[in-house]
């Protein structure tokens, strides 16, 4: 199967209906994905990525549909990751001696993941490739998100191949965002940004300001996967920015696990204190154990204050928090205050622990949290919403 694009480019990469979880389950994928990979028919012909490995022989047998494989004259890398260059295998099996152009690290990668000595071209920001009417240009975009990484843009037809910049995983067959539903499209755009590039959100910026500063006319973004940008394409570009300058809304995210409700209780407690301070005030309030994790972290990377809930258990803290702490430390979140809090029977260690990872994971703790013995009285429960409205007011 495969789209056109433009007059020279056609989609000819794998939509993903069935995946729900991506990069083992360290990334949920509710609305599926896809691997854009990009055919450009010009007096030379370039095929730009493949696709994850479980469609390899699918992807060189459809492709063996839309040309001659002998016809492709170059093969660009733009990433080595397995979803993109799952593929290349098999298809080289086909075609042996093609170049394949890539970064110096993307010889790295593709040679530790597949072991192949192929035909490699090196190349490097600034080097171009004249494939007739148009020509390609490389730019490297190291540790977006792999230090392999790099963009290449169309001159001519004026298609900006962003590689993981400005993706999502979104499986649809409209493929253009002005034909898709707009408000699942950001949803999992933000989601994307904020579960993978997070930690990278300085090298973010600064590239994305060395593009326009080059003033690249830029008709449409391909990305690696999902939805292909052709209509306001400054929407995504804008938003990027945005994302990438210590982001938060006007949001308070809690997030807590719970073992006889009592934890549960005090985030209740705790988010009606903060209520009576602003009757308007955006509160989410999330189980970690019950919700999907990454859907937590998208709510966290929005606000301005997270609380963080956890009883104590064998000295420790539950595993669906600490997961979530772990993978805040991951993520360097920046421009959130915190804090913690928790129940206990007799050691009462989860508060301390919550709020050192909460420190560790570079967020701003603004007190050392509220803990109760047992299951919380009304006594205890006026204690917590207090401690919400002072929390608020520190804000």
């Amino acid at each position: 199967m495969s789209y056109k694009i433009s007059e020279k480019v056609k989609w000819v990469g794998k939509i993903d209906w069935e995946l729900r979880n991506f990069h083992g389950y360290e990334y949920s994928t509710h609305k599926g994905t896809s691997y854009n990979s990009y055919l450009i028919r010009d007096e030379k012909t370039v095929l730009i990525d493949t696709v994850w490995r479980p469609f390899a022989d699918e992807f060189v047998e459809e492709l063996k549909k839309e040309i001659d494989l002998d016809e492709i004259d170059y093969i660009i890398m733009n990433h080595g990751e397995i979803d993109h260059s799952g593929a290349l295998p098999e298809l080289m099996k086909e075609i042996p001696g093609t170049p394949i152009y890539c970064t110096s690290s993307g010889v790295k990668s593709l040679k530790g993941h597949y072991h192949e000595d192929w035909n490699f071209k090196e190349v490097k920001t600034g080097d171009t490739l004249d494939i007739g009417e148009n020509t390609l240009t490389f730019v490297e975009a190291k540790m977006l998100h792999w230090p392999d990484s790099m963009f290449t843009y169309m001159a001519g037809e004026n298609i900006f191949f962003s590689n993981d910049a400005f993706g999502q995983h979104y499986a649809s067959e409209l493929m253009f965002n002005d034909l898709v539903d707009k408000a699942e499209l950001d949803q999992q755009s933000i989601k994307y940004y904020a579960n993978i590039l997070t930690p990278f959100s300085p090298l973010v910026k600064r590239k994305i300001n060395e593009i326009l500063s080059m003033n690249l006319p830029i008709n449409m973004i391909c990305p690696s996967h999902g939805i292909i940008w052709r209509e306001n394409l400054t929407q995504i570009v804008e938003r990027y920015l945005k994302w990438s300058d210590n982001y938060q809304e006007d949001q308070i995210t809690i997030v807590y696990d719970s073992m006889w409700h009592g934890t549960k209780r005090m985030a209740e407690a705790i988010t009606e204190g903060i209520k009576t301070v602003n009757k308007e005030q955006n509160i989410k309030l999330y189980n970690s154990a019950k919700t999907d994790k990454n859907d937590i972290l998208t709510e966290v990377f929005k606000s301005k204050l997270v609380l963080v809930g956890s009883p104590t258990i064998n000295n420790g803290i539950l595993f669906s928090i600490a997961g979530i702490l772990e993978m805040l430390k991951g993520l360097k979140f920046k421009n959130k205050k915190a804090a913690a809090f928790g129940t206990y029977g007799w050691s009462g260690e989860s508060v301390k622990i919550i709020t050192d990872e909460l420190k560790e994971a570079g967020l701003d703790v603004i007190n050392e949290g509220i803990k109760q013995l047992w299951n919380p009285g009304e006594e205890e429960m006026n204690e917590c919403k207090e401690f919400g409205k002072e929390i608020f007011q520190k804000l």
